[in-house]
């Protein structure tokens, strides 16, 4: 005969323990499938391989990037992080840009992009030949200052570029548009200064320096362009080479030739130049 009288409610203090029973189970079995998982990755069976190096390595052969990569790589095949592996890379010298990606079962494919190395880089008030203590960096065809062994672009023919930091981006493309001006005397820009006030000062391949002021780009350009159409006038009258030229006069320049003095008691007509023999 049954009962007329439905089951008595579980107490709560039951119910509660019955549910802390199941999430603790349910802790155990994710932590229990976790570290499976991590033991699985870790079999030598999905160990790392072969690496395929693709891209530019005119800087660095294979076996030099192995050797200097493979000892920041950690993981296996499964569990290494592709960002770390990208910054291994990265890390090596002359190497810009790494792409890393997984080619199953056991293989990766690195794809690099190296430095074009641009001009030196250079500390504010270097002189020429650097000074003692000085760091002498390099500049990419980014504009991006980095470091790499000086000797591998001894016999490469850069130019110096010299500013505040942060300033080399604006630098390098304001130095190839001097240098395109600066063709129609013969002359290389063998360094471009910066100071902190934005005054820019260049030097030719032959020693002479030109003070060209401030300014917008555009401005610069004008007047050093102004300058070049005019100068070989000067040193062929004078038949002197230049020593220096300032160009932050209002109403012309200033020019300093071989043998030759400045001053203003003695202006050429039209050539904006003041000259006085010693």
């Amino acid at each position: 005969m049954r009962s007329a009288h439905p089951p008595s409610p579980m107490p709560p203090d039951i119910r509660l323990m019955n549910a802390v029973t199941a999430l603790l189970l349910a802790v155990i079995v994710v932590a229990a499938a976790g570290l499976a998982l991590r033991w699985v990755v870790r079999l030598p069976v999905f160990a790392i391989r072969a690496i395929q190096v693709d891209g530019d390595v005119t800087r660095n052969s294979e076996a030099s990037l192995r050797a200097n990569a493979l000892p920041r790589l950690s993981g296996s095949f499964l569990s290494m992080n592709l960002q770390d592996g990208r910054d291994a890379f990265e890390a090596v010298p002359w190497v810009r840009r790494a792409v890393v990606q997984r080619v199953w079962p056991s293989r990766l494919v690195v794809k690099l992009e190296e430095h074009r190395p641009s001009a030196y880089w250079e500390a504010e008030g270097a002189d020429a030949q650097g000074e003692a203590g000085i760091e002498r960096l390099l500049v990419n065809s980014f504009g991006e200052v980095f470091q790499a062994n000086l000797g591998d672009v001894e016999d490469d023919d850069l130019p110096v570029l010299a500013g505040p930091v942060g300033t080399a981006a604006a630098m390098l493309p304001m130095w190839q548009r001097l240098q395109a001006v600066s063709k129609a005397l013969g002359e290389q820009v063998e360094r471009l200064d910066l100071s902190g006030r934005g005054s820019w000062r260049l030097t030719f391949e032959s020693g002479a320096v030109i003070e060209l002021g401030r300014g917008s780009e555009t401005e610069i350009l004008a007047r050093y362009s102004q300058f070049v159409r005019s100068i070989t006038q000067i040193t062929s009258l004078n038949r002197a080479p230049l020593l220096s030229a300032d160009l932050r006069h209002a109403d012309g320049y200033a020019v300093r030739l071989s043998g030759i003095s400045t001053t203003p008691s003695q202006v050429k007509p039209g050539l904006n130049g003041r000259t006085k023999k010693n």
